[in-house]
């Protein structure tokens, strides 16, 4: 049986979906070759590389909805500072005047 492909274009369009499910079907026909030939515990090694390559295909598949363009990373970043309260009010929002403030003056 001629070596998997693995999938290593770096978008996820259609066609690497599509090309991500003959991965699967590839690594699945040869485990059940091995097991139809009695070879599958003596086909172990090739079958672990196989697994291997199709387990960081279907990883990076996985965490691609998780991946944030530079674009969306920035307006992340921007919708987190707008929500985030503004670093200049002062630690008492009640008290925007504290020189006004009867307590904080000196006694006469």
């Amino acid at each position: 049986m001629e070596a998997l492909v693995a999938v290593t274009d770096d978008t996820y369009g259609e066609e690497r979906a599509r090309r991500l499910r003959l991965l699967l079907r590839e690594l699945a026909e040869r485990i059940l070759a091995s097991e139809r030939s009695g070879q599958l515990l003596a086909d172990a090694p090739e079958l672990m590389r196989l697994l291997g390559e199709a387990r960081s295909e279907l990883f990076a598949w996985e965490v691609r909805s998780t991946y944030d363009t530079p674009e969306i990373a920035e307006s992340r970043r921007i919708v987190d500072e707008a929500a985030a309260p503004p670093e200049f009010l002062p630690p008492d929002p009640e008290d925007d005047e504290p020189w006004r403030n009867s307590s904080s003056r000196s006694p006469d």
